[in-house]
């Protein structure tokens, strides 16, 4: 499902040398809007990825690069040199997904990385994020069942066993063939999610994933299917 929903890029590189190239950028450096890296795992699928989602200003970026704590160059884009280009103002960079979680760790090191870009109108960015290898706990589902059948399509509410020190709570319901999908972010207090009673189609399979995020930003997903009752079957 992530896979999906998500745009995967990976751009990698040697070691060494200025974040941002000499050049038209001058002045001081200001924040990101956005910077940050992060872990995920589906656990359904048994793999591993590293995210790294970065945003900038108003302006978009001519350039960008992400420094890991021992000194490689992990991103660098550069954008071509054209008069018309207003710059990329938003990234999501994804790895693959090894099913090894020691080579993800490995070569994405624990600690801080370090975040420089440039506008196309020559602004100087800048930004850390700190990066944990810890990942948190997967819930379990409660309602509906993992697999369930005959589900209803009205009133639906989602529950999950709660996660101990749960920062949020991530929810992806999707039916591909018919290309609608809905995501939700929770707080970790919450244990329960109520699906808009229009969103449901009778005697259809769905996609169910809930995705536990951890203090540090990073999320483990479990994932299912379930299958909604049809025209005038009561659940």
């Amino acid at each position: 499902m992530r896979r999906a929903l998500l745009l995967a890029v990976t751009l990698l590189l040697g070691a060494s040398g200025p974040a941002v190239e000499a050049g038209k950028e001058s002045g001081a450096s200001v924040p990101f809007a956005a910077a940050s890296v992060h872990f995920e795992q589906n656990v359904t699928d048994g793999d591993f990825e590293a995210v790294f989602e970065i945003k900038g200003g108003k302006e978009g970026l001519a350039k960008l690069t992400v420094v890991s704590p021992d000194g490689r160059t992990v991103i660098d884009f550069t954008a071509p040199d054209a008069p018309t280009f207003l710059g990329i103002r938003q990234f999501r960079f994804e790895t693959p997904e090894p099913r090894d979680l020691k080579s993800l760790t490995s070569a994405y090191p624990a600690g801080v990385y370090s975040f420089a870009g440039a506008t196309a109108a020559g602004e100087r960015l800048q930004g850390k994020a700190t990066l944990s290898h810890t990942l948190p706990a997967t819930v379990s589902f409660l309602r509906p069942k993992a697999d369930a059948r005959v589900v209803g399509a009205k009133n639906l509410k989602v529950a999950w066993t709660p996660v101990k020190n749960a920062a949020a709570y991530m929810i992806k319901i999707e039916q591909s063939k018919l290309g609608v999908n809905l995501t939700s972010t929770l707080p970790g207090s919450a244990s329960t999610f109520a699906v808009p009673d229009d969103f449901l189609r009778p005697g259809t399979e769905y996609q169910l994933a809930i995705g536990t995020v951890s203090p540090q930003g990073n999320i483990s997903f479990v994932e299912t299917t379930f299958t909604t009752a049809g025209e005038g079957v009561r659940s």
